[in-house]
């Protein structure tokens, strides 16, 4: 946090926000408007997600599109740390305590949602997630050190970052569905209106960009599907997401579930 972003603020009450798997600081300031603050090291990371700077301008092209991003209040560098200031978003966090009725309706919404995103024109995204770009970061993250074998999903744990970048490599699929991906299309990134039941808000948009369909559906699933990270979903919720995306459009769209698993094995390097 920089002495300058402090300043900036002061007027603000700030609250550490401790949920969330980001790695980036994040604070809630309660003032004359509601702000989020996300704040990051410059230049540590391979990845341009890691660049907050980046993940601006993939908020407010989304938002430019019409879908609920957050409104950018400011973002910038300095002291070796870069930071995004958002407006806060209405509505209730899909990763927090629903009802036990409204849960099929949040995960719907979610459904209807990353089908309605996956139809932007991909022509019109300025932003490239395709594996073109996104294996070459991978292997790039191993080289550095930077993958976090403790974090490994379960199936995982014991295994090597470079070993699972050789499988990474052996499956790569060798075609791509792309649309516009969120990129990190997981319950906590999802905020829901519970009055209308539509998502209002989707956030860490620094992935945001042209890839295969099956990464935003492959990390849905497997968010809705951890029964320790959010025990009120669980498979079912997850099967259910996928039988209404499926059905949200004009036209049906069936999940591969060997695209799933190479796409959920990809996130291991992010």
């Amino acid at each position: 946090m920089t002495a300058e972003l402090r300043a900036r603020y002061a007027a603000y009450e700030w609250k550490p926000v401790t949920d969330g798997m980001s790695g980036a600081g994040v604070w809630r300031l309660s003032g004359p408007g509601d702000l989020f603050v996300k704040t990051a090291a410059e230049g540590q990371h391979p990845e341009p997600g890691a660049d907050l700077r980046h993940e601006a301008a993939c908020t407010r092209w989304l938002r430019a599109q019409g879908l609920p991003a957050p409104e950018v209040v400011d973002a910038g560098a300095a002291d070796g740390t870069t930071w995004l200031v958002t407006k806060a978003r209405p509505g209730r966090s899909l990763a927090g305590p629903w009802p036990r009725e409204l849960r099929a309706g949040a995960v719907g919404a979610l459904a209807r949602f990353t089908r309605r995103l996956h139809e932007l024109p991909v022509d019109g995204c300025p932003f490239a997630r395709d594996l073109a770009v996104t294996v070459p970061l991978a292997g790039a993250a191993v080289a550095a050190g930077l993958v976090d074998e403790e974090d490994f999903d379960d199936g995982r744990r014991g295994e090597s970052a470079a070993g699972l970048l050789a499988e990474l490599e052996r499956t790569r699929p060798a075609t791509e569905d792309p649309v516009v991906c969120h990129g990190d299309l997981c319950a906590p990134n999802v905020l829901v209106d519970p009055a209308t039941m539509e998502v209002s808000g989707v956030i860490d948009l620094g992935r945001l960009g042209v890839a295969d369909r099956h990464q935003d559906l492959a990390l849905a699933v497997r968010s809705f599907s951890d029964e320790d990270l959010n025990p009120q979903h669980g498979p079912a919720a997850a099967e259910l997401f996928l039988r209404a995306y499926g059905a949200a459009g004009a036209g049906r769209i069936a999940a591969d579930p060997a695209r799933m698993a190479f796409y959920t094995l990809l996130d291991e390097f992010f």
